[in-house]
């Protein structure tokens, strides 16, 4: 029997990871939006969003598309600053939380916790745990449990939702 190969197995944990993730996504997103509840953001038309982003960002942000990897020049921003979110501003990485995951996303192991909602996900036929934007919910990425400490969490978030600020 020949051994599973490497990028098999870490789809396996992966998706294993984000089932027993996604079991506690519902009270995460309620914490993160409820300050957020009244924010002007969340009274934008789709038709103003997509005026203010272009195509590629409106498609990721607000219909939770994910971009092409490796395609985001924040792959390559390594100053120190804050990752924001696109749509409204509101800080969701510090520079210093990101990493190289290898996988052609802008990764985190940490976030700004009141600053994100998370929900469950079940587009792709497994369950994993999307998380946004907060004050406008915009889509951001999903959250695995195979980062670097000392979290092993990685937040694996695309480009085209994100600013950079730099310090």
């Amino acid at each position: 029997m020949e051994p599973i190969a490497p990028l098999h197995r870490r789809g396996l944990l992966t998706g294993a990871a984000a089932f027993a993730l996604s079991a506690c996504a519902p009270q995460a997103a309620n914490a993160g939006e409820a300050q957020y509840a009244s924010s002007p953001y969340r009274r934008v038309t789709d038709t103003e969003w997509r005026r203010r982003f272009g195509d590629d960002a409106w498609r990721v942000l607000r219909h939770e598309a994910t971009e092409r990897p490796y395609s985001s020049p924040l792959n390559d921003e390594h100053r120190r600053g804050t990752f924001v979110c696109k749509g409204c501003d509101l800080p969701l990485f510090r520079s210093g939380w990101k990493f190289d995951s290898h996988t052609g996303w802008p990764s985190f192991y940490t976030v700004i916790a009141a600053n994100v909602g998370r929900k469950r996900d079940l587009a792709i036929g497994i369950p994993r745990t999307e998380y946004h934007c907060a004050r406008c919910l915009g889509h951001q990425g999903h959250v695995f449990n195979d980062g670097p400490r000392p979290t092993g969490l990685r937040y694996c978030n695309n480009g085209e939702a994100l600013k950079f600020v730099a310090a």
